[in-house]
């Protein structure tokens, strides 16, 4: 079911008052870049700044959010799976990934997870402002050039579970020790790694993780 924002006079239900805006970044200097940024808006307040996924769904109830602009990379929890939280438990404000890595992969992620938006941070203040406006409208934003290379790429060729392993693969772990972790076999992850090295055209382990991860597969 899901979770409306309370009527009261004041919550931006009512358009002379502000969009309350959610800053959800693990590096301080550029979420308060951000907020300032934001802030000088008439139209929009930043009401709220966490540094880690696992923040982001408390932050949105206790300070009634409209948008929440998520980095993708952070701790607990990344921006993605931040979004399907949020999501998940039925909370009704608009999503806006403004994220440093614009890889193709993680913009079919962001919107698969209910993502309203994804732009890069590079994006001038003033169509971020915009960007804020248009999704809190319920619009879909996506920075352009990032949703050409996306049709460019194409899907994940990934199954799940090769993504699995390929993220533990991330980590320098070996065989053995990727076996243990996601409770397989070694024979299982050595075919798991086989196909996923395949479908990444690489030659090993190490080089099949880092294309995927960079692709937004992962």
């Amino acid at each position: 079911m899901s979770t409306a924002h309370p009527a009261d006079p004041a919550h931006p239900a009512d358009p002379a008052q502000p969009l309350r805006l959610l800053l959800a970044d693990d590096q301080a200097l550029v979420r308060g870049g951000l907020a300032a940024l934001l802030d000088l808006e008439p139209d929009l307040e930043v009401v709220a700044q966490v540094g880690a996924g696992t923040e982001v769904a408390a932050a949105v109830v206790e300070h009634r959010v409209d948008v929440a602009l998520l980095d993708i990379e952070m701790p607990g929890l990344d921006g993605i799976e931040a979004t399907v939280a949020l999501r998940e438990q039925g909370l009704d404000c608009a999503v806006l990934i403004v994220t440093t890595f614009g890889r193709p992969g993680y913009l079919q992620r962001a919107l698969a997870a209910g993502a309203q938006g994804f732009v890069v941070k590079d994006t001038p203040a003033e169509q971020l402002a915009d960007a804020v406006r248009r999704v809190a409208r319920g619009e879909r934003v996506v920075d352009p050039s990032l949703a050409v290379d996306t049709l460019a790429a194409g899907s994940s060729p990934l199954t799940p579970r090769e993504a699995e392993v390929l993220r533990e693969a991330l980590t320098g772990a070996t065989v053995r020790q990727i076996a243990d972790r996601l409770f397989l076999s070694p024979g299982t992850v050595r075919n798991h790694l086989s196909s996923a090295i395949g479908k990444t055209g690489t030659a090993t382990r190490a080089e099949a993780a880092v294309v995927a991860r960079d692709r937004g597969w992962l």
